[in-house]
């Protein structure tokens, strides 16, 4: 609601004060959770500071000793609660507290269930997908480094990787890494490195602790402000045994801080090892082709062709005589027995030749056509017909048959 003021009709304090505590008794009561810090009692009375776990938010709240003694086991101070709570604004001071009705721990299985439920939502989402994950470079220039003040694992995480390779360079963004300001801090620091060029994969990590201590490692906006870096990060919280979400949705998780710096860094001992093996393998692969293309050559060399040329070719030369000679020898046979069969057909035809038939006493009778009379029954009376002899020849007239 709001009331009609002006310079001219102001409305005294008591009045805005009293119209602002009518609109907050509106509200009723409502459950709440947090965490407890500052916690005191004095006489009857219990006084607490309730801080949201993952904001810098906090408020003041009261409560009787009977509600306070209620609650097992006794909330202290960084105990995570959740409290019935109905806010209260006192108007002679101007302040604003909750009064607590019913305190309630959270207990370990409540957390966990949580997580779980938050888990199986960015599994479902596809975060935690392997096509999603990034590979690590192999020789990053400079490393950031998120982790706690003055940590154990930041001390972990540059020794170890300097011990690896000497050269390496980091960025570290020294930040809180359990308590309420945690997740602030690292999420911030997360998106510093991950705009600053110059970085080429990022390291999250701190020790071990409680399940309550890692839980800002957990926490869904951290989960994805993980997933959503452009750079490589690489998740080393807690030991082997403590799983905290942001491992999930990590392109690499390393068990511990130096395992973290084993799997950024590759190791300078390891890789000249490396060189000098392939090194002494190339050798070795291309002295045997040396070796073999030598021995072919050398065996090429010693065949007689190359060992002595004009001697092939003398021997060559000589097959190709030969080769001549014999062909000659063919051809020359060849000839002398076509023309003995030549000879031996011509005196069959001249021994089978009218003249030499005649020769032996024989006369050939022709009509005038030149035609031979072979049989008497051919000739007519009255037909003319020529007697050949060997020297001579006569005409005669058949008479009869």
């Amino acid at each position: 609601m709001s009331a009609k003021t002006s310079p001219e009709e102001p409305l005294p304090i008591r009045s805005v004060l009293q119209m602002v505590a009518q609109w907050i008794n509106r509200l009723g009561t409502v459950w709440v959770e947090g965490q407890i810090t500052e916690l005191t009692a004095r006489g009857g009375t219990v006084f607490l500071t309730l801080r949201d776990p993952v904001a810098n938010v906090s408020a003041r709240v009261t409560c009787s000793r009977g509600v306070y003694e209620a609650s097992l086991p006794r909330p202290v101070d960084g105990a995570r609660v959740v409290m019935h709570v109905k806010p209260d604004f006192w108007v002679n001071k101007g302040s604003f507290a909750f009064t607590a009705m019913e305190i309630r721990p959270v207990g370990v299985g409540e957390l966990l269930a949580r997580l779980e439920r938050l888990r199986r939502l960015i599994v479902a989402e596809g975060l935690t997908n392997a096509d999603r994950k990034r590979r690590l470079p192999f020789l990053p220039s400079t490393i950031g480094l998120v982790c706690g003040r003055d940590s154990a694992a930041e001390r972990d995480v540059i020794e170890n990787a300097r011990r690896r390779w000497p050269a390496v360079r980091f960025k570290v963004e020294p930040v809180a890494v359990q308590g309420p300001y945690a997740v602030g801090e690292v999420t911030e620091a997360l998106r510093r490195l991950d705009a600053d060029r110059e970085v080429d994969v990022i390291i999250v990590t701190r020790g071990g602790g409680s399940l309550e201590d890692l839980l800002p490692f957990s926490d869904e906006s951290l989960v994805r402000a993980v997933a959503a870096c452009r750079t490589p990060v690489v998740s080393a919280i807690g030991h082997e045994q403590d799983s905290p979400l942001i491992d999930l949705v990590a392109d690499v998780r390393a068990s511990t801080p130096t395992d973290a710096a084993k799997k950024v860094v590759p190791d300078v001992g390891e890789q000249l090892a490396l060189v000098r093996q392939l090194r002494d393998r190339g050798r070795r692969v291309l002295g045997g082709w040396l070796d073999r293309e030598i021995s072919w050559l050398r065996s090429v060399q010693s065949r007689p062709s190359l060992a002595d040329p004009v001697r092939e070719l003398d021997r060559r030369a000589e097959q190709v005589d030969a080769l001549r000679e014999r062909a000659r020898r063919c051809l020359g046979s060849s000839l002398d027995r076509s023309a003995d069969s030549l000879e031996h057909l011509r005196a069959r035809l001249v021994a089978l030749s009218p003249a030499a038939t005649m020769e032996r006493g024989y006369a050939i009778v022709q009509r005038p056509s030149g035609e031979v009379v072979r049989l008497a029954g051919e000739v007519k009376p009255g037909d003319e017909l020529t007697i050949r002899f060997p020297d001579d020849r006569i005409s005669v007239t058949a008479t009869s048959t």
